[in-house]
């Protein structure tokens, strides 16, 4: 018996409940791994957007092409045939980082964020005590429900991935594949006054959890509520650490960076401006100067901009890194931010960096299937 993730979005998974539950699909690309599937293996359903596990299906007979057309969403013609073992609504599915402590994908990661390059496509096999630990975490919620609120806004997202015949890399088209990054725009007073109000929240969290700050060198000098950042006791003026002329430049200009002794534990870019690839480029920079970064990195960026984010670090030029900039760079919204300083601020003393992964998202694109 083999385990194999099966990713979902909020609507393919609503597809899939209402045409009986009898069979899921994959892209046809995906099918010879499709055909290694034989009945008896187990499948792990995982819902994107709000990254739990949902349920899991049963294989019921043998893998098989069919490109009739059976959900709105896509044709999937790599089918299996499955009967549901076990299936959960989307507010009492299993929140994957429930289950950090005891899967292998979040043990002895080079950076804390790499875990999420195992949820990019499906089906992929996952191992046996990963996939026995998933299939008891959603027998327990079936039998034992527990409601767990969530954004709606992000069920509704779904991937950026267009079916396309064109050689574009990971499934995009041609032409998306080729465009090139527009140039940096200059935001408007407000943007600016946005992106300096998330700074401050970033190093006063920061700081009040024992941390020291850096701060962006062209940012040093300007005022949040009329304090300059350079006035913060908690903000330093020199790297703790020494790094060749290139790498020390664009480390400068990093918006904040949180550091505890010696050693630099996250940094994050924040994106108000209209364009969003400054910080994008300067974490670029920083994953192709150090390949084997074991920093987390944050994109730190208003609401509505999520999935612009999210399809912008997918772009070839960061995808084709030796280290892929979506593998390692996470996002934050601005709400999410402003709420956990808001509720934890008294009591950072307390708190570890890891507490920035209650709020932050991966950016993978997932090649969701039916």
């Amino acid at each position: 018996m083999r385990y194999w993730l099966n990713l979902f979005s909020g609507a393919t998974w609503k597809e899939f409940d209402s045409r009986g539950g009898d069979t899921t699909g994959f892209r046809e690309t995906r099918w010879r791994l499709v055909q290694r599937m034989q009945p008896g293996d187990v499948i792990l359903c995982y819902l994107t957007g709000i990254s739990r596990w949902i349920g899991n299906f049963e294989v019921t007979g043998q893998p098989y092409i069919d490109e009739s057309r059976i959900w709105k969403s896509g044709v999937f013609p790599a089918r299996v045939p499955v009967r549901v073992i076990h299936k959960l609504a989307p507010e009492t599915a299993v929140p994957i980082l429930e289950l950090r402590d005891r899967l292998s994908i979040f043990k002895n990661l080079k950076n804390p964020n790499a875990w999420t390059g195992k949820l990019r496509g499906s089906p992929t096999e996952w191992s046996d005590a990963d996939g026995q630990i998933i299939c008891d975490a959603i027998r327990s919620a079936a039998t034992n429900p527990i409601d767990r609120p969530f954004d709606p806004a992000k069920l509704q997202r779904r991937s950026s991935y267009k079916e396309s015949s064109g050689p574009g890399p990971r499934g995009k088209s041609q032409s998306e594949s080729s465009e090139v990054l527009e140039a940096v725009e200059p935001g408007s007073a407000d943007e600016i006054s946005e992106h300096l109000r998330m700074q401050g929240l970033l190093a006063e969290f920061g700081s009040a959890m024992g941390m020291k700050i850096w701060i962006a060198a062209n940012d040093r000098s300007r005022s949040i509520d009329g304090h300059k950042f350079s006035e913060m006791p908690s903000v330093v003026n020199k790297l703790p650490v020494q790094f060749d002329a290139d790498t020390k430049r664009t480390i400068e200009l990093i918006d904040c960076l949180w550091i505890k002794g010696r050693e630099i534990v996250a940094a994050f870019e924040v994106e108000s401006t209209t364009s969003i690839y400054s910080g994008l480029l300067r974490m670029a920079d920083l994953v192709a100067l150090l390949p084997h970064l074991s920093i987390p990195l944050y994109i730190v960026a208003p609401d509505e901009r999520r999935e612009r984010v999210r399809r912008e670090i997918n772009r070839p030029a960061f995808d084709n890194l030796k280290t892929p900039l979506v593998k390692v760079c996470q996002f934050i919204s601005f709400g999410a931010l402003t709420d956990l300083c808001k509720r934890l601020q008294s009591s950072a003393k307390h708190v570890k960096p890891e507490i920035l992964s209650d709020i932050s998202e991966p950016c993978i694109i997932a090649d969701e299937d039916d």
